[in-house]
């Protein structure tokens, strides 16, 4: 076995099932042997951006490692936003990169593809993973392997390998598989009835989930601790997606002011508030209506428990569900009853009239009902706050990190890794960085339906700042163009349009489906108006 194989099979054997490339040629050695091996398939796409991102949302909607494969240099640096997404978010990505080889610089020549020193895109990196080796000992390559793969998963965030070109092929043990993370048994009790008796005390006790849950593989055991414990469950904006396809009622998603005032009330007026796996982030919290008083809260994230001024280090929020769990039974919680999330909004009017973004949330949810539910890839801006009034179904999108450019390749990602036909969500802006990612649909045999929210305009950016004329965007005529890249385009300004072409997109397979929405300048959803009312609100308080 050579090292490149060896790193492959322990991938695999920890979670990977598939890697997301574009070569090179410090890399083409190492993608000889992806290639020619099988051990993992790969795909690889036009632009090293869409591979961080598709290689990242494979890894949020399966709960498994996701990969990502450069080259040095020019691919790696070229996917920094798209890790640092990763790692802002807490997504497995593992990022192989392609190296110079051990004596190459003997030469006394700048290296091609060098940017300062030959070590200078590791320690970058060093930013934004939170483990990093370069191979360059086929002797302690599986030890560091196993070492930097450990951490990917303990810790939820990307890691860094690089292969130096003459050693992909060096004879290589196997690696070792990775230690247990062990655990302070008595803590962790002590920990688990902190927590019990702290929400036994609450009179309106609530658990809000974010993206941890998802990341360990806990949405069965949580939902089912929320039975147990009686407790009305609610999601962050980042945890969007979460408990989908749970036998429960979920509040919904909540969004402070941008939400719904009786999510928003329950949320923020309970005594026993329990944040379990929630990022602590300003889209997750900033447009609050009440201040959460955080000392308050239980909040169990980033491998400790708080429980305000006290602190449980090193306890992994799996080892804490199921601590809870075996110290639960059917009801141990007796929880007052709670209201039923409102429907979300259906029945489009297929007339004459323009659309808005509500429109295509109404749409979707019609689609949905006829056909069942699609996984939703997003990207950041309007579209990401017309997914919430969607039906809750499997979802991500870059909803902290907010970097535009996720929604296209994410969705080619979801089909990937789940093989289920996903909807995408995109808008003009995002669209132009990104959206050629679709001329890789026909290779793979992809069908995406992507939604293109066009109103010529990087608008959510003109609602913060309204007089700035680079907002505006010129209209490129996108539907025009999916033809050659392989799918169908079909653009629409009404909402008799949009219903025909979406009826047309779920009924046609094997070609990728670009549905260019045309909405009016100005025209926003309601929930992106009040979380931008909410925003400005609050700015202008802390200015005054």
């Amino acid at each position: 076995m050579n090292l490149t194989e060896s790193l492959l099979h322990a991938l695999k054997a920890n979670g990977a099932r598939h890697i997301f490339g574009i070569p090179g040629d410090f890399a083409l050695p190492f993608f000889k042997i992806i290639e020619e091996s099988g051990i993992l398939p790969l795909y690889t796409l036009s632009h090293e951006p869409g591979v961080g991102f598709a290689a990242d949302a494979a890894a949020r909607i399966d709960g498994t490692l996701g990969v990502a494969a450069v080259t040095y240099g020019a691919g790696a640096l070229n996917m920094v936003n798209a890790v640092a997404s990763a790692y802002a978010e807490k997504s497995p990505l593992v990022v192989l990169s392609g190296g110079p080889g051990q004596h190459e610089s003997a030469s006394g020549l700048l290296l091609h593809h060098q940017a300062k020193q030959l070590d200078s895109q590791q320690r970058i990196y060093e930013e934004i993973t939170c483990a990093q080796t370069r191979l360059h000992d086929a002797e302690r390559a599986p030890q560091e392997i196993a070492r930097v793969i450990g951490a990917c998963l303990e810790h939820s965030r990307p890691v860094y390998i690089e292969l130096p070109r003459d050693m992909v092929a060096a004879p290589c043990a196997p690696v070792p598989p990775l230690p247990a993370i062990q655990v302070d048994a008595d803590a962790l009790a002590a920990c688990a009835a902190e927590v019990l008796a702290r929400l036994r005390a609450a009179s309106k006790p609530a658990l809000v989930v974010d993206v941890e849950v998802r990341r360990y593989g806990l949405e069965a055991k949580v939902a089912e601790l929320a039975r147990r414990l009686g407790l009305p469950v609610a999601t962050c904006i980042m945890g969007r997606g979460l408990l989908a396809d749970a036998d429960m009622h979920l509040m919904g998603t909540y969004m402070g002011v941008a939400g719904e005032p009786e999510l928003t009330r329950m949320v923020e007026g309970s005594d026993g508030l329990f944040l379990l796996g929630v990022i602590l982030s300003d889209t997750n919290f900033a447009v609050s209506e009440k201040k959460i008083d955080l000392r308050h809260a239980i909040i169990a994230c980033d491998g400790e428990v708080r429980l305000g001024y006290h602190v449980y280090p090193h306890i992994p929020l799996a080892s804490l569900v199921d601590a809870l769990q075996a110290q639960t039974d059917a009801r141990t919680v007796a929880a007052p009853p709670h209201p039923q999330p409102a429907p979300y909004a259906r029945g489009m009017p297929a007339d004459e009239a323009s659309i808005s973004p509500n429109d295509i949330a109404m749409a979707v949810n019609d689609l949905f009902d006829v056909h069942g539910k699609m996984p939703i890839a997003s990207d950041m801006g309007d579209c990401m706050f017309t997914a919430m009034d969607i039906d809750h179904t499997a979802f991500t999108a870059p909803g902290y990190y907010a970097t535009m450019g996720f929604g296209v390749p994410a969705g080619l990602g979801l089909q990937a890794a789940t093989g289920q036909r996903p909807l995408v969500l995109v808008g003009d802006g995002a669209f132009q960085m990104t959206g050629w990612e679709l001329g890789n649909c026909r290779r793979y045999g992809w069908d995406p339906i992507v939604l293109l929210l066009n109103n010529a305009s990087w608008e959510m950016l003109r609602t913060f700042q309204p007089e700035s004329r680079f907002n505006a965007l010129d209209d490129w005529g996108f539907a025009d163009m999916a033809a050659g890249l392989g799918g169908d385009g079909v653009r629409v300004r009404t909402r008799a349009e949009l219903k025909a072409a979406l009826d047309q997109a779920q009924a046609t397979r094997g070609r990728f489906q670009l549905i260019e929405v045309m909405i009016p300048k100005g025209v926003l959803s309601q929930t992106l108006q009040r979380f931008v009312a909410g925003v400005k609100r609050l700015t202008a308080t802390s200015a005054g």
